[in-house]
């Protein structure tokens, strides 16, 4: 009897765990929604890109920037050993399509090089020297700027593009670094208004080797790469996408109201648009580009690493009514207009950041500061660099101390790998730094309460209440307003935080726009009166580039309810994060090489971070 009744209990459990088996005691188990933020940069070149290899970056490749980015010491052009801080989770490699290779074919003296006019020329003036190569390096970039292409042979770009994609897959390791397949679209229409683009691959090399990169030379109309990419994914059943960048220096293009043909915006090209570019590249190494002082002259924070006198090669002094179509910003609320009149916006973009390095090496610290071109890596000269010489007026050059120190992009995945990072990229599960791996996560939603924010499952709350950063909102209930969870953690290796703001902007009933910045939670338990907020205080010691986080908190969390909002306007909000004051790059320089900087000489820096926009549609 008693073997029984223990059989009898046994199967009565059995039967208890079966009719549970669809749930779990962890509260994690089920639930597929990203938990895990990771690091990388969007946009690196290496000695494959002509502008890079002919000006110092003789030989570290692919290989050598997916070791550097991975933490490993790499030997730079000037000697000195650099190395992460803290390494990468990814990185892509985006050398220009146009002269794919041309220095390591030089540096080999490929004969199949050689055989070319132009191959033999600058392959000659190269080997010379420094004078001669610089000439040469001229050269190449006016002719990729007239997209007058000098050197036309498919095996010399096909070599180098398959080994590129070689060194991808030899460093992609799922679950611990991901080396993105990439290769940058570089239009510069009228000589020097910059249109251009990063594509990146989901794919490997098996996939990505099937068609060459699309070059300027083949088109400078980005509708023409937007073509290219659909041929991509239809020909191989690969997934691609394409990054606008640095629209600063497009004067007035990147942003335009019209397309490349200079015809009014279409409903076809707004939905083309946004379908191929979901990411907009906000900060890097030539200027921050989110918002501008003549854009936004409330924002006591806009006027932030501005690049803003020329187009990307000084050829074209820039014009304030260009400014409108540059900045994040003012796109996001110019493709609210479209949204309405056409019913597609073409300008619904996350946002990241990125180096744009042409060193080979990924570094957005302000310690840790490379520059974009091996002349400006460290040295006691580099800020007195000219970076753009221009050649209509000199007050239009830019120098080594206009470099900012930008910038990371940041994406929340389920994990490590080609799949799951550019799915993220694809839905703009992403956000920007200028350089601090500040955490940061943002959800909008109609159920939020003011507790939220402060619960141990604030994650949960978020997914499960409302939609993240990149997301949309719609269907306002009667009488409610939308509600924000913002969550912010430090850099442990930067500074403290100060404020966080929520942007946004906004389309009225009679077709105008408007913004307006939200300080809505503040470090040192300082009160926020009618939105105004006293500045957080500076602990900078610039002589020694120090700083003290006895200023500032780790963390700031909040749930904020738009005030203003009205259910039948069509609206966006993004969070920006602001670090207190620290020393910029320029102090280290000046400590380290006993500097006297020029007069002024930016100093000091307050760090942030972007995230992509939440919008609201009636």
């Amino acid at each position: 009897m008693k073997n029984l009744m223990v059989a009898g209990f046994a199967i009565a459990g059995l039967l208890a765990v079966t009719a549970h088996a669809d749930q779990s005691y962890s509260p994690r188990a089920g639930k597929s929604y990203p938990l895990n933020v990771y690091w990388g940069d969007t946009h690196l070149h290496t000695t494959n890109s002509a502008d890079a290899g002919l000006v110092g970056n003789s030989k570290l490749g692919p290989d050598e920037a997916f070791r550097f980015a991975r933490g490993e010491e790499v030997v730079a052009h000037n000697g000195m050993t650099a190395k992460l801080n803290r390494p990468l989770d990814f990185l892509v490699v985006s050398d220009h399509a146009e002269y794919l290779g041309l220095i390591p074919n030089i540096r080999d003296s490929n004969p199949d090089l050689l055989k070319t006019e132009w191959g033999k020329r600058w392959h000659d003036m190269f080997k010379s020297g420094s004078d001669e190569a610089y000439r040469a390096a001229q050269e190449v970039v006016s002719s990729m700027g007239t997209r007058d292409q000098k050197i036309k042979d498919e095996n010399l770009t096909r070599s180098i593009w398959e080994a590129n994609n070689a060194a991808a897959d030899g460093n992609n390791e799922p679950g611990r670094f991901t080396a993105f397949v990439g290769f940058e679209w570089t239009s510069m229409p009228g000589g020097g208004n910059n249109l251009h683009r990063v594509v990146i691959y989901r794919d490997d090399a098996k996939l990505a080797n099937q068609m060459l990169p699309f070059s300027a030379f083949d088109s400078e109309d980005p509708e023409d790469l937007w073509a290219y990419l659909e041929t991509y994914e239809k020909k191989t059943g690969g997934k691609v996408i394409a990054l606008a960048h640095n629209g600063n220096v497009s004067n007035g293009l990147m942003f335009s109201e019209k397309d490349f043909a200079g015809k009014p915006i279409t409903k076809a090209y707004s939905e083309t648009r946004a379908r191929w570019e979901p990411l907009y590249e906000v900060t890097q190494i030539k200027g921050d580009g989110e918002a501008h002082p003549v854009l936004s002259p409330d924002d006591e924070f806009a006027d932030y690493e501005t690049w803003d006198r020329a187009n990307l090669l000084g050829t074209e002094k820039k014009e304030e009514w260009m400014l409108q179509h540059e900045y994040a910003r003012s796109a996001l609320k110019l493709g609210l207009q479209f949204e309405e009149k056409l019913g597609a916006n073409p300008f619904k973009f996350g946002l990241v950041g990125s180096t744009d390095s042409h060193t080979s090496f990924a570094t957005a610290e302000e310690n840790n500061q490379w520059g974009k071109i091996t002349s400006l890596e460290p040295s006691a000269k580099r800020g007195d660099y000219k970076m753009i010489e221009s050649t209509v007026d000199p007050k239009l050059n830019t120098y080594g101390w206009d470099m900012a120190s930008s910038g990371y992009a940041a994406v929340w995945a389920t994990e490590n790998t080609r799949e799951a990072l550019f799915d993220a990229m694809q839905r703009r599960e992403t956000y920007a730094t200028t350089g601090p791996r500040i955490v940061l996560r943002f959800f909008g939603g109609w159920n939020f309460d003011k507790d939220d924010a402060h619960r141990p499952n604030t994650v949960d709350l978020g997914y499960e209440r409302g939609v993240p950063m990149g997301g949309d909102l719609t269907n306002a209930p009667n009488d409610k307003a939308p509600s924000f969870m913002l969550l912010a953690a430090k850099d442990p290796e930067s500074g403290n935080l100060d404020r966080l703001q929520i942007i946004k902007g906004w389309l009225d009933s009679s077709g105008e726009l408007h913004e307006k910045v939200y300080n809505v939670a503040a470090s040192d338990d300082r009160e926020i009166n009618n939105n105004a907020l006293m500045p957080v205080g500076n602990t900078v010691d610039v002589k020694n580039a120090t700083f003290t986080n006895t200023i500032g908190d780790a963390q700031l969390d909040v749930v904020w309810t738009d005030p203003d909002f009205d259910p039948k306007e069509r609206a966006f909000y993004y969070a920006r994060v602001i670090e207190i004051p620290t020393p910029r790059w320029t102090a280290f320089d000046a400590k380290y090489f006993k500097l006297n900087m020029p007069e002024g000489t930016e100093m000091i820096t307050q760090e942030r971070a972007y995230s992509s926009p939440i919008w609201y549609t009636p």
